[in-house]
């Protein structure tokens, strides 16, 4: 039998009771889809593909992208999934394991991924342990994806108190303050990984220089 073929997608269930497995392609560290469906991973929040974090030394590195590298290595075969709910973007919320693996809880043991607290406490425990033995994001300095989105949102509306702009340019990261010369004429273009900032020193922890210096 064909691939597409073996494919078991019972979609017209509610998303609680949708069952369906399959070849998985990975979005990115917590987003599968399987034969055109986008599956979201319950319980758990993935660095955003562009996100960077730091090191203990202070070095950045890409935890977005090792992310989704490491779902990849784990979604092979057939990964099945059973549906919890459906977000907001209308992509199906499920937990789903490859081989009896469960993929959210081993991305948070491994350090890979966040439990998502707000959804679900199915993965606390096990964010914690990986907080104790500094594994993966744990071992330096990481935000939250959701902190993250809410700070890159398009975009000349500061996200609360964070005003500090973060822009991409010829002559690298640089942060602009408000009050600056350049603040008021710098936009931020989320697309290509812009943001907001709280404070100075966020900024130089995440790797950017203040501009003028």
């Amino acid at each position: 039998m064909c691939r597409i073929c073996s494919l078991l997608l019972l979609l017209a269930l509610p998303a609680g009771a949708q069952v369906f497995s399959g070849p998985a392609r990975v979005v990115d560290g917590d987003t599968l889809e399987i034969a055109g469906v986008k599956v979201r991973l319950f319980g758990v929040d993935a660095p955003e593909a562009r996100q960077e974090c730091t090191t203990a030394e202070g070095r950045l590195w890409a935890c977005g992208r090792v992310a989704t590298e490491r779902l990849r290595q784990m979604a092979v075969g057939q990964v099945q999934c059973q549906g919890v709910d459906t977000d907001r973007y209308g992509r199906t919320v499920a937990r789903c394991r490859v081989a009896g693996r469960d993929l959210a809880a081993d991305l948070v043991a491994e350090g890979a991924a966040f439990a998502y607290a707000r959804y679900g406490q199915d993965y606390v425990a096990l964010e914690a342990q990986a907080r104790r033995q500094r594994r993966g994001l744990w071992a330096g300095g990481a935000e939250r994806p959701d902190v993250v989105r809410a700070a890159a949102r398009p975009d000349s509306t500061p996200p609360g108190a964070c005003q500090i702009k973060g822009n991409i340019s010829a002559n690298g990261h640089l942060y602009h303050l408000p009050g600056s010369a350049t603040w008021a004429k710098t936009r931020i273009n989320t697309d290509k990984g812009e943001r907001w900032f709280c404070t100075a020193a966020e900024a130089e922890a995440a790797g950017w220089r203040r501009a003028g210096h």
